[in-house]
């Protein structure tokens, strides 16, 4: 138990360096995740439609769904009694699908929506109204969709603002929503769109603002990511970042797309909202999937700054390998950018920041490959953690008023490599003196073990020293030593560095009450793990890393990384220690694994009683004849004096009645001879109380009946 959790830890900790997140442009996994998450929707609109435009944006041919199957349902919600959401994604579904849908339909939706417009008082009302003209104008050009009224109605939507940017579903709800600022921006673009005449610029120079203001509330990570963050607001469903963030990027987007000149966001912040999307990898959810593909659809089209993503193909390089370091610019669907130069401005190593190992280096392209790389890593450049400050150099100035490319881009690089260990000695000393009386030399990188024995009166001494390949002291995460003892009791001890060696020193007298006073043979195995050392073993000139696997998830890829951490058995010391005082502590008992419950059960045996003798079966049936014989006689007594039966009813219902009587009480006797058979005791009450109930009822109105004559008769 001891040994699972200290390795779990263990673990942990060399993982902790590896655990960062470089965005990723959406490639092939995105569009294999899509078909798998798609590949069975919910039979509304809404997911119909999120599941075409997906598949739409990533250029997947196959479709999700039936179309004509899909189309029909377009046509159901086209009629005059759906609700508004509902015509909004059937036309949505149809702007994909192309459905084979008659004019007049478009013309009567145009004429409903219009005249709900006028009566509109919600966000929601105005905003799907306003979006199903828009997508009717692109889908039936012949249909007049444009509005008469769209100052009135572009400042109905205006006056639900707030002075911070967001917005109110409606006036009768005080509270204020990020989401529903996109949603309003998504509206006032349909307006203008739909005008028939010029929306007044003074009141889009105010929406531009607004935006501006909106965009000072945003929340940022520290890798840079930039998202919206949403409280609940009542009357509305509760929404996340993702989907927060969507919104408000659609209706900036939608905004800017219908409106002249450029709204004022930096290019940084666009370039942060890109990470956002990106760091999420690949969603699990549908609606997830679906706002993150679009909101990037939308960054990497809009008129405002296309962001241009940087990454690595890997951050941890090894010096054995000689890997180069690369890496690619793109945007955000993995499309070529621009022609650009990618400066190595500065790389340092995070113990020594103002000492820099590289400065001011432009990094090589490879057109085939489309990477940016650099030749070979300085030879001053040893194991260790490193920041690589890179910048994007954009070749036309023009591009630089289209492009974001986020000024400085700090990158952790991981160098790793073979860790010499060296001088290991193992000693048992005397504890009064110090002087040695027993002395091993170690060779860590074999599978030497040293035999040792010692007393409560003498010290265990052991040391070593750990150098990079540049020959410097190498002080690792983790080193320590473990005392396992023969009855699985495990002591863990770190080893301490001093200077240019590490060494600890057990003086068993201060240390019989940690070891429980128990004298016998200890295991010592040492331990040493970084996440930077490789560990190689020589067998006969042949090179062989053998060492701890470490399987992490970074840039949405699962790598692989042999680490050079090691945990060898260095040999066994013999102990002999003193009797345990009478208040002494006890040792532990021993572990109990607890996936032992989960194991099969002793096995049970059971010795039943022996059976009781039983009587011959021949005896046994003269036994049962002599029970019967009464019975025998009854029904020969009742043929010998004969059977009164003239008291028996003639009417059809008392007759009716007797006969019921009758059988209820053959019935009752039946089943006390199937009782005697095979029935247990509990089936036969519950059939004997049915039985019961019957015969009685049947019995008191023959009873009754017989009552009732008899007391006519004798009134005659």
């Amino acid at each position: 138990m001891a040994t699972t959790a200290v390795g779990a830890a263990f673990l942990l900790l060399l993982l902790l360096p590896f655990s960062i997140s470089i965005p990723q442009p959406i490639s092939d996994s995105h569009r294999s995740a899509a078909s798998n998450l798609f590949n069975q929707i919910s039979p509304s609109l809404e997911d119909a439609y999120e599941a075409l435009r997906v598949f739409e944006i990533l250029a997947i041919e196959k479709k999700p769904l039936d179309t004509a199957d899909t189309c029909k349902k377009v046509l159901e919600n086209l009629g005059s009694s759906s609700p508004l959401k509902d015509v909004f994604y059937a036309l949505k579904v149809n702007g994909i699908l192309k459905c084979n849908i008659d004019g007049t339909i478009f013309k009567d939706i145009a004429s409903r929506l219009k005249a709900t417009l006028h009566d509109a008082s919600t966000l929601l009302d105005i905003y799907y109204s306003v979006g199903s003209l828009v997508l009717i104008k692109d889908q039936a050009s012949d249909v007049d969709v444009l509005l008469t009224d769209a100052n009135g109605i572009f400042h109905s939507i205006k006056a639900l603002s707030q002075s911070d940017g967001r917005w109110r579903y409606s006036s009768d709800n005080p509270e204020s929503s990020t989401y529903a600022s996109g949603l309003a921006l998504e509206g006032l673009s349909g307006v203008i769109s739909l005008a028939s005449s010029e929306i007044d610029q003074s009141k889009v120079s105010i929406v531009k603002n607004g935006i501006v203001k909106l965009f000072d509330s945003i929340e940022k990570y520290d890798d840079g990511a930039f998202y919206f963050d949403e409280k609940f607001v009542r009357g509305s469903e509760p929404q996340g970042s993702l989907s927060t963030t969507s919104s408000v990027v659609r209706g900036v987007n939608a905004f800017a797309a219908v409106t002249s000149g450029k709204i004022n966001l930096p290019g940084d912040t666009i370039l942060g909202l890109a990470k956002f999307f990106l760091s999420i990898g690949i969603p699990g959810d549908a609606k997830d999937f679906f706002n993150q593909v679009e909101s990037l659809s939308f960054l990497d089209s809009n008129r405002i700054s296309i962001p241009l993503i940087l990454s690595l193909p890997e951050t941890v390089y090894s010096l054995t390998k000689k890997g180069q370091f690369k890496v690619k610019v793109s945007t955000v669907f993995g499309s070529a950018a621009p022609p650009l130069t990618v400066k190595l401005v500065r790389a340092f190593s995070t113990g020594a920041k103002d000492s820099a190992i590289i400065d001011s280096k432009e990094l090589q392209y490879n057109q085939e490959s489309g990477f940016h790389f650099l030749d070979s890593f300085p030879k001053n450049v040893d194991v260790g953690t490193y920041v690589f400050v890179l910048e994007i150099v954009l070749h036309d100035s023009e591009s630089e008023n289209v492009y974001a490319t986020g000024g400085q881009i700090h990158v952790p690089i991981y160098v790793i490599g073979v860790i010499k260990v060296g001088n290991a000695e193992i000693a048992v000393l005397d504890s009064d003196l110090g002087n040695v009386e027993t002395h091993n030399t170690l060779d860590l990188s074999g599978n030497d073990i040293v035999s040792l024995s010692a007393n409560h009166l003498q010290k265990l001494r052991l040391s070593f020293q750990l150098e990079t390949p540049n020959g410097r002291v190498f002080k690792p995460h983790q080193a320590f030593l473990k005392l396992h003892h023969e009855t699985k009791i495990e002591h863990i001890f770190l080893v301490g560095n001093t200077g240019k060696k590490f060494e600890i020193i057990f003086d068993f007298l201060g240390l019989v009450e940690k070891l429980f006073y128990l004298s016998g043979k200890y295991d010592i195995e040492l331990t040493v793990g970084d996440a930077v050392m490789v560990s190689c073993t020589t067998y006969y000139f042949k090179v062989t890393c053998s060492s701890l696997i470490l399987l992490y998830r970074n840039l949405n890829k699962n790598i692989l990384f042999q680490e050079n951490s090691f945990s060898r058995l260095l040999g066994h010391v013999e102990l002999d220690l003193p009797e345990a005082p009478e208040k002494a502590a006890r040792p532990p008992l021993p572990p109990v694994d607890p996936y032992s419950r989960y194991g099969p059960n002793a096995e049970i045996n059971h010795i039943f009683r022996a059976p009781e003798k039983r009587p011959p079966q021949k005896l046994s049936l003269v036994f049962l004849g002599l029970i019967l014989l009464p019975f025998i006689g009854f029904l020969v007594g009742l043929l010998r004096l004969g059977v009164n039966l003239k008291n028996f009813p003639g009417s059809t219902v008392p007759a009716t009645f007797a006969t019921l009587f009758h059988l209820g009480l053959a019935a009752v006797l039946l089943l006390y001879v199937l009782f005697w058979l095979k029935l247990d005791l509990f089936t036969t009450l519950k059939t004997l109380g049915l039985l019961g109930v019957f015969t009685m009822f049947f019995g008191h109105r023959i009873l009754s009946y017989l009552a009732l004559t008899s007391t006519k008769l004798k009134s005659a």
